[in-house]
């Protein structure tokens, strides 16, 4: 069911628990820079032999963040696309130049977000947002469902704590949004703090939109000797899809006009997302316990169409769409023990679960829809079904683990960790044809597998005077997954090969200018095997691949004292040569060994600069501007996509409590294809068009 968004303001601005702005709230003082993504134990950045990047919640607002492309686009080595198949609340985001759909590994407050399936991108909410944690490489230890290429960590403030902030606001093409965050007051020690905000963005190409509810609660409480901790995080999202735009040759088609939508005229995307988590943490005579689990249950439904490639504009058919409904729950359980059972030592050791359930039914049918011109496509309920393509699919990934940490004095740190991986899946697949009845057909598959993986690294700092140091790294991950299913449309019974990487990394970074300059350099080589691509309509294993390349990422506050300290020169640049090893597919009906070519959509330079300016009070302003080097839109490297800029800014001021920002987004205007389709034959997604955007806030504080 839709909703307007004005509601979802509305009872955000109105919420009778605003009024408790004199409850204590957290400081926005500046992030010590602690992860604890990597070790899962709070440790200085610095210390971790791995390329980590740290944005705070208030850098955030303060560059006027709203998903992730600007949440993510001054880290080195990612590219985080707007949009794709999940929808214009979506993202296709790309770490070391790999940009498969699970690839790499998105956690929201310590859970990953999108189960034993794929990264849930766009129910990914950044208001109350604390800060988020950005490690590059493989994560082949912990969290259950590892990772290849990096791992993503939203984390929201603890229970009872918050920003404490409304806001509200609107702008271009009609979009709209608001919300709420505050802490609420301790009930005998139970301490709980909760946000609720919406939003409607709507976008140049009508009538794309997404209009995206969300709650978020969370309480923690002492109970025995331990405490305990609850999470409830709701998401309701109506989305109305873009249209990708088909390829010819080498070149997008100049036969669809810009900003031309060719869904069914009823098409959606609309998911509810309901997400509980509990939490108990226990200290022990051996150590500290902590147990997390988590139930997520989604439903989706997903009505769209592509243009076929030939674009007939003949009255005929001329597009393919789909009518699904989906379902997946999925659910994780962690407990693990942290010890210390030599001096400088801290060893983690436990186990997880994660577990998914996944059902769809898809009612496929052909359909006619002009290329030019005011006529709209029909509604997918007007239309004959022509087939209808079920599918189930249960997986199971469960795993020992132990990791390590020695610190034997103040320049050396070792890390290393090992996982035994067992995960079984099985999949029931069915074709029911209306057009003849003999392809009818259905199949059962299943795959179980146990497998080693595993990480070691060291780090050395070997300067250190006052603020100021220096630490060289170095780290070996042998990483293993298995495949993704992305529940299209097509029938594919078949469950595919697992993916497996090795991947060798060496940096420097540190500290200067009494720690006004910050610096993070790396170089990096992943071997992978198995990738999961789509080619010739289905899903399939691509042989080898090799990425390799080197990143840097600097920030620098140039002034030491006074109004401009905090006057920040943020900026990145990655190399990433991408290529096939060994896969050979076929290209109307003849076989082509694509070894050396690059991979599709794959930039071989990104480089990203950003200016940030934000005092507590008075003026504030940010602008961060990105750089995407040319790359190929297809596999045998015949088609160039083209290297665009994007420019994201922020001007605004600040009275005591009050707030009011103009943001901009893509000032360019730059409307570059950014992704490519996993269901649409040869289409992709291009940038959205420029937006603007002016928000109030009011601290509660």
């Amino acid at each position: 069911m839709r909703f307007t968004i004005g509601r979802v303001a509305a009872a955000a601005a109105l919420f009778p628990f605003s009024g408790y702005a004199a409850e204590p709230a957290i400081s926005n003082t500046a992030l010590e820079p602690v992860q604890v993504t990597a070790t899962r134990i709070p440790e200085p950045a610095n210390r971790v032999p791995a390329s980590i990047t740290l944005i705070t919640g208030d850098e955030l607002r303060a560059r006027g963040a709203n998903d992730l492309r600007t949440a993510l686009s001054f880290v080195a080595g990612v590219e985080a696309s707007p949009g794709g198949d999940g929808g214009p609340a979506g993202a296709v985001a790309a770490l070391w130049g790999l940009r498969e759909m699970d690839a790499y590994l998105l956690v929201v407050d310590g859970v990953p977000w999108g189960g034993a399936f794929n990264p849930a991108t766009a129910t990914v909410n950044l208001n109350d947002v604390e800060r988020i944690e950005v490690v590059r490489g493989a994560a082949p230890v912990l969290y259950g469902a590892t990772s290849f290429v990096g791992v993503i960590h939203v984390i929201h403030y603890a229970a009872g704590q918050s920003e404490n902030r409304i806001h509200v606001g609107g702008g271009r093409f009609g979009s709209v949004n608001g919300g709420l965050s505050t802490s609420l007051p301790s009930l005998g020690g139970y301490e709980h703090s909760f946000s609720i905000d919406g939003e409607r963005r709507q976008f140049s190409n009508k009538p794309e939109d997404a209009s995206t509810g969300h709650l978020l609660y969370r309480g923690a409480s002492a109970l025995g000797a331990g405490k305990f901790r609850v999470d409830a995080d709701i998401t309701l999202q109506a989305q109305f899809p873009d249209s990708p735009v088909v390829r010819e040759g080498p070149a997008l088609t100049a036969l669809t006009p810009l900003d031309r939508n060719f869904n069914p005229s009823n098409a959606k995307l609309d998911e509810n997302r309901y997400h509980f988590a509990l939490g108990y943490t226990l200290p022990t005579l051996i150590g500290a316990w902590d147990t997390t689990a988590s139930y997520t249950y989604s439903t989706l439904r997903d009505i769209r169409g592509f243009l076929r490639e030939d674009l007939n504009d003949d009255g005929e058919p001329n597009a393919d769409g789909f009518s699904q409904h989906r379902n997946i729950l999925d659910t994780y359980f962690d407990s693990h023990f942290t010890i210390e059972p030599l001096k400088d030592v801290e060893v983690v050791y436990g186990a997880d679960l994660l577990y998914g359930l996944g059902r769809q039914s898809s009612g496929n049918f052909e359909y006619a829809v002009p290329l030019n011109g005011p006529a709209s496509a029909p509604s997918s309920n007007s239309l004959n079904i022509d087939e209808v393509v079920s599918s189930r699919d249960r997986r199971a990934f469960a795993g020992l683990y132990l990791q390590g940490d020695w610190k034997p004095d103040e320049a050396w740190d070792f890390f290393a960790g090992l996982r035994l991986n067992y995960t079984d899946e099985s999949k029931r697949s069915a074709l029911n044809s209306n057009v003849d009845p003999a392809e009818s057909t259905a199949d059962n598959a299943s795959r179980t597998k146990t497998r080693l993986s595993g990480t070691v690294g060291a780090s050395y700092r070997f300067f250190h005077q006052g603020r100021d140091e220096a630490v060289l790294y170095a780290d070996y991950r042998n990483t293993f997954k298995p495949a993704a299913y992305d529940f299209g449309f097509e029938y594919e019974p078949e469950i595919l090969k697992p993916e497996t990487a090795q991947s060798y990394e060496v940096g420097l970074k540190g500290k200067a200018l009494d720690g006004r300059l910050e610096w993070d350099t790396s170089a990096f080589l992943l071997n992978f095997k198995n990738l999961v691509v789509t080619g010739n309509g289905v899903t399939e294993n691509a042989g080898a691949e090799r990425f390799q390349g080197g990143e840097v990422e600097l920030r620098f506050r140039p002034f030491k004292q006074g109004v401009l300290q905090n006057y920040q020169v943020l900026a990145s640049y990655s190399y990433h040569d991408s290529r096939f090893r060994n896969y050979t597919q076929d290209f109307g009906g003849q076989p082509l060994q694509l070894r050396g070519r690059q991979l599709e959509l794959s930039p071989t330079h990104l480089a990203a600069y950003g200016l940030l300016y934000a005092p507590k009070q008075g003026l504030n302003a940010s602008l961060i501007a990105n750089y995407v080097g040319d790359r190929y839109l297809n596999r045998r490297n015949t088609a160039s996509a083209g290297d665009y800029f994007t420019y994201d800014a922020q001007v605004g001021y600040r009275y005591h409590r009050i707030g009011i920002s103009l943001n901009g987004y893509n000032l360019g205007n730059a409307r570059n294809p950014v992704a490519e389709s996993e269901f649409g034959e040869g289409s992709y997604y291009r940038l959205p068009a420029r937006t603007v955007l002016v928000n109030l806030s009011y601290d509660l504080r």
